[in-house]
């Protein structure tokens, strides 16, 4: 399996995390859950014409997609259908960081999938069959990154509000949106809307989710922690409030989770972050 990922130039870098692609990608499991991040994110498969997306592990009904599509801010965890995805290519935008390419408002895609054709129009179409014609890794990523400069349907800046948001919730623990809203001089539901409009989650829960994404690098990185500790660490009130959130946005346990990637491990398969395949 052939993994690589690639930086844009500024200004693009300023929203765009990275672009990436996965070639030659096979899994013995069927599926992958995928955990919310509070991010947007493009993904082309280049093989198939298709993605397919199931709403929780129990549902053996899926929508499915072209293999072009817009994963918005999920609150939750969703699934994926691994055998589709041996040739996939993504944009990982950072946190509020969509906004400029897409048609839509930010909050209109929380919890969606939705085809990039619908935003993009015939321009999705042309762009994952130009990705599918090369076969550089470089000529592709740039061809991407040029396709994305065109594709602004707002200025590559943030309001100054939700910068500032995004700055402070970023960091452990949650400030009260009130207290950010009157050092961003607006008002709490102001402040509230255009963080929305551009985030596509609520002040709130993004910090929320941002919080248990720490959580998830630190127990993937170095196993299971001091919970307690840990919990003290992020700002969470006490340990049971780390559980709560944990099983809100993963479907699991803390510690299911980390005996399943123990499990993994043992079986010498390996979970991309943020994704856990489901041997079950």
């Amino acid at each position: 399996m052939v993994f690589r990922s690639y930086r844009p130039s500024p200004p693009l870098s300023d929203f765009i995390e990275n672009s990436w692609i996965y070639n030659g990608f096979e899994s013995p499991v069927l599926r992958e859950r995928i955990f919310p991040s509070g991010t947007f994110e493009l993904v082309f498969n280049l093989r198939d014409d298709e993605i397919r997306i199931y709403k929780d592990t129990q549902s053996h009904e899926c929508r499915r997609f072209s293999g072009s599509i817009v994963s918005g801010p999920y609150a939750a965890s969703f699934v994926t259908d691994t055998a589709l995805e041996a040739s996939v290519m993504g944009v990982h935008f950072k946190p509020g960081g969509a906004f400029p390419f897409l048609g839509p408002t930010a909050n209109e895609l929380r919890d969606k999938h939705i085809g990039l054709q619908m935003i993009w129009g015939h321009t999705a179409v042309e762009i994952r069959e130009r990705l599918c014609e090369i076969t550089s890794l470089v000529r592709r990523f740039r061809l991407l990154e040029k396709f994305l400069a065109y594709r602004l349907f707002h200025p590559l800046q943030h309001h100054s509000a939700v910068a500032l948001g995004l700055v402070t919730l970023e960091g452990a623990g949650c400030q009260m949106t009130r207290e950010l809203a009157r050092e961003a001089g607006l008002s709490e539901k102001r402040f509230i809307d255009v963080f929305k409009f551009e985030v596509g989650l609520n002040p709130r829960l993004f910090s929320r989710i941002r919080r248990f994404q720490r959580v998830l690098g630190r127990v993937q990185r170095s196993g299971a922690p001091d919970w307690a500790q840990l919990a003290l660490n992020q700002g969470y009130f006490d340990q049971s409030h780390l559980i709560r959130d944990f099983v809100a946005f993963s479907g699991l346990s803390p510690t299911d989770y980390v005996q399943r990637l123990d499990d993994l491990r043992h079986r010498g398969l390996q979970a991309k972050f943020n994704h856990l395949p489901l041997t079950e």
